[in-house]
């Protein structure tokens, strides 16, 4: 068995590979990196990350078989890159991911700020980045992802600052809920 310290080999990349559903990864092998993969006996990758970048992912379901059957510890994954694919919600399966600290949508076309929720229960999550997506023009996009996620160091390649946290801790006052909601 590997030792926790074991899986932080390269990510294992399967960007830039036309895929259209999550499951179409069986048929690829993951690109070459120029550092050293280690695998398993198994063929699994040692590693806690994985690329699925510029591909034409609609959704990200099967995505816990595709991480079981790649990855050697799965549910260790700490950083995912899925940016600039066609995904139109942050699929609530990313929310089971509790060492997640990394996570790449830009690029895609998630329409609600309310799917921004589910990823709340993911404490070790520092950096997100959600720009280039339709909800980054609504109004209140940024105070809301900051107040949603507050463990957040980073939103869109870009510091969350200390007064930004407090202007976001002013607007999610239970007191304004009212007028936020009609915001969303």
């Amino acid at each position: 068995m590997y030792k926790d310290m074991d899986i932080y080999g390269p990510p294992v990349d399967l960007s830039f590979r036309s895929l259209n559903q999550v499951s179409d990864t069986l048929a690829v092998k993951p690109r070459n990196r120029q550092r050293y993969t280690k695998t398993n006996s198994a063929g699994k990758y040692v590693s806690c990350s994985m690329i699925l970048n510029n591909n034409n992912l609609k959704n990200l379901i099967g995505l816990q078989d595709i991480l079981s059957h790649f990855l050697v510890q799965p549910l260790k994954l700490m950083w995912l890159d899925v940016s600039f694919n066609q995904l139109k919600n942050i699929d609530p399966f990313l929310s089971e991911l509790f060492e997640l600290r990394v996570l790449y949508l830009h690029g895609n076309a998630i329409e609600r700020m309310t799917d921004v929720d589910s990823l709340r229960e993911l404490q070790h999550l520092r950096t997100i980045t959600l720009h280039g997506n339709d909800i980054e023009s609504k109004k209140g996009y940024r105070r809301y992802v900051v107040s949603t996620l507050p463990q957040l160091k980073m939103l869109d390649f870009s510091a969350v600052t200390r007064d930004e946290r407090v202007m976001a801790d002013v607007w999610f006052h239970p007191k304004n809920q009212q007028k936020r909601a009609n915001e969303i």
